[in-house]
């Protein structure tokens, strides 16, 4: 540069330095860079030293141990000797014992994925998105399916890591695709695979559904979720770009169930858009599809108790009281459940997430508890006998006025017209009833059915605008 300017001063300025310090590289024939000086030296005495030997061998015996666990077990061993600032300098000496004296690390092999060969897919959870339904917090999880070489994309929301949520997911994904691909891989669902104490590898049911499509299963090493890293990896990006879409769009709510699909679909084609190349040369190397889908449901047989319910995978179910001694075939579905009596379905109800719940209609067994109102107050599943908020206060406005059993029996009659006739209507004539503070009885609920009477409004509720010169005020005072 000093041969291409006018004077030396322009020179060191267009080098970004001073211009002495410029004559002063000059004159030693040397670039900043060949000056420094390696810094192998310490400024002040190691701490630690008096302690290193014991240090290390706590390392040796269990290298997993964290340099602040160390710090902290040598403060109380030595009460005033270390300081809480020097736990950084603990932690620089054990990382450099580790980088040069301690156990080797755990090597991640990069694979070279050949077109059409592998699938990976796994659950991951969407709760921490904060979506909403109708303003209702929705739940849920993704069934997330990813092809490992195009890294083209699917999912289907689903509720539970159950078998059938796998089944449909998983077939939801092939029938998108258009092709089997050879292998698919898992990690260690208890849905798709059994216990190591168990003679075969995988479940009967998923061994059934992957020889249906042809698809040759695979699962991860216990505490590897590294093996099924393409998938673990696009679950990640996956929220990150449901994220970034939802905060474009302003809001997380959404009208129904069926908007937010059409949503994640949109999102999954945006995603997939760029891999259509390499998703052709899987394309072509993809197995046929089979003829049909088979069903993704569990069949079960049983037999209708004298309560008239059953119980499904730890959850109890009310079925109609007609069926009592009943054998009867239920389907279980991802997210309902199918009544088959006589080679026939006869009910649909939905499937209740996680154990230990239930799902009790008050249809199925209400006229027994209108002929057996004793019955009625110590019932387990009672609380399933109050369809609204308003049925509740009507049994606690009769339980306050009659004997428990006769609030019981007159209650049990308004919820026996509900039944029978029109729950809706059952329930406005209570608002009524609730809000004119009238009698309650099946009989003032009757003549209101059928009066059509209007259902009244909730009275407006004016809340004056807070003063807030009265906080100045309270100040003001407090401190004087």
């Amino acid at each position: 540069m000093i041969q291409t300017e006018k004077n030396f001063g322009i020179a060191a300025m267009k080098a970004g330095m001073d211009e002495k310090t410029a004559r002063k590289y000059r004159k030693m024939g040397k670039l900043p860079s060949e000056l420094k000086q390696e810094h192998n030296w310490r400024t002040r005495k190691d701490p630690f030293e008096d302690v290193w030997d014991g240090i290390k061998g706590m390392l040796s015996i269990n290298p997993g141990l964290e340099a602040k666990t160390i710090f902290e077990d040598l403060q109380r061993n030595q009460p005033s000797r270390f300081a809480d600032g020097q736990l950084r300098t603990l932690q620089r000496r054990i990382k450099h014992w580790r980088a040069t004296e301690g156990p080797g690390k755990e090597i991640f092999f990069a694979q070279i994925h050949k077109p059409g060969e592998l699938c990976q897919s796994d659950f991951t959870h969407m709760d921490e998105l904060g979506i909403t339904i109708s303003g209702v917090p929705f739940d849920h999880m993704i069934y997330h399916f990813v092809l490992t070489y195009s890294n083209w994309e699917t999912g289907t929301i689903c509720f539970s890591e159950s078998f059938e949520s796998l089944s449909q997911g998983l077939q939801n994904a092939l029938w998108e695709l258009g092709g089997v691909p050879y292998h698919h891989r898992t990690d260690r669902l208890a849905a798709a695979v059994n216990k190591e104490t168990h003679p075969e590898e995988f479940t009967r049911r998923y061994q059934d559904l992957v020889d249906h499509y042809g698809l040759t299963p695979s699962k991860t090493n216990p505490s590897s979720p590294n093996e099924n890293g393409d998938v673990e990896q696009r679950n990640y990006r996956f929220k990150k770009a449901v994220e970034q879409a939802l905060l474009l769009r302003g809001h997380r709510d959404f009208k129904d169930r069926e908007e937010y699909e059409s949503f994640l679909s949109r999102l999954f084609g945006q995603l997939n858009a760029g891999r259509k190349g390499r998703l052709a040369e899987e394309v072509e190397l993809l197995h046929r599809l089979p003829k049909r889908r088979i069903d993704s449901c569990k069949k079960l047989d049983l037999k209708v108790g004298p309560s008239s319910t059953i119980r499904v995978n730890h959850n109890v179910y009310s079925v109609n009281s007609r069926l009592i001694g009943e054998k009867i075939q239920v389907r279980l579905y991802m997210e309902c459940l199918e009544i088959w009596y006589g080679q026939k379905k006869i009910d649909t109800l939905p499937r209740l997430r996680g154990e230990g719940k239930h799902k009790i209609n008050y249809r199925h067994i209400i006229d027994s508890l209108v002929k057996k109102p004793r019955a009625f107050e110590n019932y387990r599943y009672r609380d399933a006998m109050f369809p609204t908020s308003r049925f509740r206060i009507a049994y606690d406005y009769l339980k306050e006025r009659y004997t428990v059993q006769s609030a019981a029996s007159r209650y049990l009659k308004i919820l026996y017209l509900a039944a029978k006739d029109s729950e809706v209507a059952v329930d406005s004539a209570l608002t009524v009833l609730i809000n004119e503070s009238h009698e309650i009885s099946k009989d003032a609920v009757q003549r209101l059915m059928e009066s059509n009477a209007p259902v009244a409004g909730p009275d407006d509720i004016h809340i004056p605008a807070v003063d807030l010169t009265l906080y100045d005020k309270l100040l003001k005072e407090v401190a004087a």
